[in-house]
C-alpha cells in the first residue's frame, strides 16, 4: 500500500475546504429527513412488537398473528390488489394515450398541456371532495342530475359495493393523468422523429404508429412507470376516507391497508396493530420499490451496452 504524500493530503484537505458550504447546506435538511421520517420510522418498527405508544408492554409478534387473522386487514389487502387492477385500466393506460395524442397535435400544443396538467395543480383533498360530490347518493349529485335530465332514475353511486373501487380509481386518474401524460411525452419526444416520418409516408394510421412503433421503443420507461404505478396505489388513504366513507360503503368495500392503519391508531386507539399493519405496507412497498431499481439498473447497463 503506497504512503500518503504532503501533496495527498493538501489536496484532500483543500477539496474538504472547497465543499465545505456544500456540506453546510445539506446538514439542516439531512437533519430534518433524519428526524422526520427515519426517527419515525424506527419508533413504527419498534412500536409494532407493543402494545401502545409508551412501550409500556412488549408483546412480540402478537399485533402480527392478530393482523393476519383479521378479516378487516385481510379484506384490506385484497382491495388494495382490486385498486392495482382497476388503475392499470385506468391510471396506467390513460396518460399513455394522453402523452401519445398530445405528441401527435400538431396545433396549439401549450394550450392543451396547461388544460391537461391543471388537476395536478388542485389540492388533493379537495379534488376528493369534488368528486365526493359528482358521486354522491343525493339526487342533486351530478351523475344523478344528469340521469334525471336525461329521464332516467337516481342511483346511490357511492353506497354500490361494487363500483366504489373504479369510481376513486376514476378520481385519482382525472386528477393525476395530466403530470404522468407529460413524462410520456417528453419520452415519445425522444424517439427519432425520422421513423415516424417514415412510418407517415408509408401509410400508417396513428394508432398503427403507436403500437408498432412507439410501445417498443418505451418499453422501459413503460415498465418503470407501471412499478411506480403500483407503489403509489398501496398509499391510497384520503379517497376511500372521504369518497367511501371511511372504507365503505359495507363491509369495507374500499378499505386500504394506509386507511385501516389509520383506523387502528387513531379510532381503535390500538397503535401497536397499526404499527404492524404500516410495517407489513412498508415492506410491500420496498419490495415494489427493489424491482423499480433493478429495472432501472437493468435499462441503463443496456443502453450502456448498446
Amino acid at each position: 500500500m503506497k504512503p500518503t504524500t504532503p501533496h495527498r493530503k493538501r489536496n484532500k484537505k483543500a477539496l474538504f475546504k472547497r465543499n465545505l458550504l456544500a456540506y453546510a447546506l445539506m446538514t439542516p435538511p439531512l437533519l430534518l429527513f433524519l428526524f422526520f421520517v427515519w426517527v419515525p420510522l424506527i419508533k413504527n418498527f419498534f412500536l409494532s412488537f407493543a402494545t401502545d405508544y409508551s412501550f409500556s408492554k412488549w408483546v412480540g409478534l402478537a399485533n402480527y398473528n392478530s393482523i393476519f387473522k383479521d378479516d378487516v386487514f385481510l379484506t384490506a389487502l385484497k382491495n388494495t390488489f382490486v385498486y392495482i387492477l382497476w388503475s392499470l385500466l385506468f391510471g396506467y393506460l390513460v396518460p399513455v394515450l394522453i402523452g401519445f395524442l398530445l405528441s401527435e397535435c400538431i396545433h396549439a400544443k401549450g394550450f392543451f398541456r396547461v388544460c391537461i396538467y391543471l388537476p395536478c395543480m388542485i389540492s388533493g383533498i379537495a379534488v376528493v371532495f369534488l368528486f365526493k360530490n359528482i358521486y354522491g347518493d343525493e339526487s342533486y349529485s351530478i351523475l344523478n342530475v344528469i340521469a334525471q335530465s336525461w329521464g332516467g332514475d337516481t342511483r346511490l353511486w357511492a353506497s354500490d359495493p361494487d363500483l366504489i373501487i373504479p369510481l376513486i380509481v376514476l378520481a385519482m386518474t382525472w386528477r393525476g393523468a395530466g403530470g404522468t401524460a407529460l413524462i410520456y411525452l417528453s419520452s415519445f419526444q425522444q424517439i427519432d422523429s425520422s421513423i415516424y416520418e417514415a412510418a407517415r409516408i408509408d401509410g400508417a394510421s396513428p394508432f398503427q404508429r403507436f403500437f408498432r412503433l412507439t410501445i417498443p421503443e418505451m418499453r422501459s420507461t413503460l415498465l418503470m412507470m407501471l412499478i411506480l404505478q403500483v407503489i403509489s396505489v398501496f398509499q391510497v388513504f384520503y379517497e376511500p376516507l372521504v369518497i367511501g366513507n371511511w372504507g365503505g360503503p359495507v363491509n369495507n368495500a374500499s378499505m386500504t391497508l394506509m386507511l385501516l392503519s389509520y383506523q387502528e391508531a387513531f379510532v381503535n386507539f390500538k397503535f401497536g396493530r397499526a404499527a404492524a399493519v404500516s410495517v407489513v405496507l412498508s415492506i410491500i412497498i420496498l419490495f415494489f420499490t427493489a424491482i423499480y431499481f433493478a429495472l432501472v439498473h437493468y435499462f441503463k447497463k443496456k443502453e450502456a451496452a448498446e
